[in-house]
């Protein structure tokens, strides 16, 4: 047996264009794939834009301020804050606010639970529990006056609010807390 007679020489069969592979492509898929591509692009450009905004927590969107209609109080906070996260509530009351150079605060429950409140600055002088809530009592040493609760919030969700001089119209307000 002739071994050189079996062997048949190796053709070439993948198609050239000129000298060089010619690899098959299909345009309607690549258009396809552009388009896909632009719609992920463009949606992580707007979550980018969303969460320097605030939209996402801290930031621009993410602040508010509510008030009494009588000027009595008034209340900055974060409207979307993030799970265990600190934050700080401003309470600002008005001159009305204070009787006798003291300042009586009502935080509702939620404020206590929902958003976990850690700490008041200053500290008060008195809490008293009561129904929904607790009333704080603070010195008005000096005006205009500052209350602080630092919070942090340790449940998901919507959660309303009521701050508020007893006997005057409260502040009601919504936070939402994002993970």
């Amino acid at each position: 047996m002739d071994t050189q007679a079996e062997l048949k020489p190796v053709g070439d069969n993948v198609p050239k264009v000129d000298g060089t592979i010619a690899v098959g492509e299909d345009l309607e898929f690549q258009r396809r794939w552009w388009k896909f591509e632009k719609v992920v692009w463009s949606f992580f450009v707007l979550l980018l834009i969303a969460d320097l905004a605030g939209a996402l927590g801290r930031g621009p969107l993410a602040n508010a301020k509510r008030e009494t209609a009588d000027g009595t109080l008034q209340v900055k906070y974060e409207r979307i804050q993030r799970e265990n996260t600190s934050s700080i509530m401003t309470l600002l009351p008005g001159q009305a606010a204070v009787h006798d150079g003291k300042l009586q605060l009502f935080v509702s429950d939620s404020i206590l639970k929902e958003f976990g409140a850690q700490r008041i600055i200053p500290q008060p002088e008195t809490s008293v529990v009561g129904a929904g809530g607790v009333t704080y009592t603070f010195p008005a040493t000096s005006t205009p006056m500052t209350v602080q609760f630092e919070l942090k919030p340790s449940f998901i969700g919507l959660h309303p609010f009521t701050i508020g001089v007893p006997g005057d119209e409260p502040v009601q307000a919504k936070a939402f807390v994002l993970p």
